[in-house]
């Protein structure tokens, strides 16, 4: 069972680091277009937030003895699906996703894919995330401190603070 929580905490890890690298080559072409970065104070948060995370579903994890729950399979469900809406956020928002918010002078608010249904996509996909891949393993005490902190943290400064950038800095209309 270590193995198996060992390759799950890599793959999430992997994931991380992959989406930092699409983010920062996404910045370049942003910033190449003049883009503006709004409100990135709290950015240092949300990388907290997350490696902080992932250090705790190991602890918790391997203090569980690396068990999966009863409900496994359920949440293993939740995190995948979670996964494809993850990759639909940031294919249908291409060039402009970024784990910052960076706003392209002039560009337009996308409304396809899911953002077609909500405004905010990614973040209803993290919050199933940081939910569900602790309950794989039963690491509950994660799985709710993380949400409580990630819904906060979302509500009370990211979510906000994109919606007034968003707002000051783009056009209505389709991307």
């Amino acid at each position: 069972m270590n193995l198996l929580l060992m390759g799950f905490l890599v793959f999430i890890l992997v994931q991380r680091l992959l989406e930092l690298r699409i983010a920062a080559r996404n910045r370049q072409w942003a910033l190449v277009r003049g883009a503006t970065e709004y409100a990135p104070e709290h950015f240092r948060l949300i990388v907290l937030l997350h490696v902080a995370w992932i250090a705790a579903l190991a602890i918790e994890g391997f203090a569980r003895g690396a068990q999966l729950s009863v409900f496994w399979q359920f949440w293993l469900g939740i995190f995948v699906i979670a996964q494809f809406g993850r990759y639909w956020a940031i294919s249908s928002l291409g060039y402009y996703w970024n784990t910052r918010i960076l706003i392209v002078p002039g560009a337009q608010l996308v409304r396809r894919g899911p953002y077609k249904f909500l405004s905010h996509p990614n973040y209803l996909v993290v919050a199933l995330e940081l939910f569900s891949a602790p309950m794989v393993f039963g690491a509950t005490i994660t799985a709710v401190v993380f949400s409580v902190l990630n819904a906060a943290l979302l509500l009370l400064v990211r979510i906000p603070a994109e919606n007034r950038a968003l707002e000051l800095y783009t056009k209505p209309g389709q991307v």
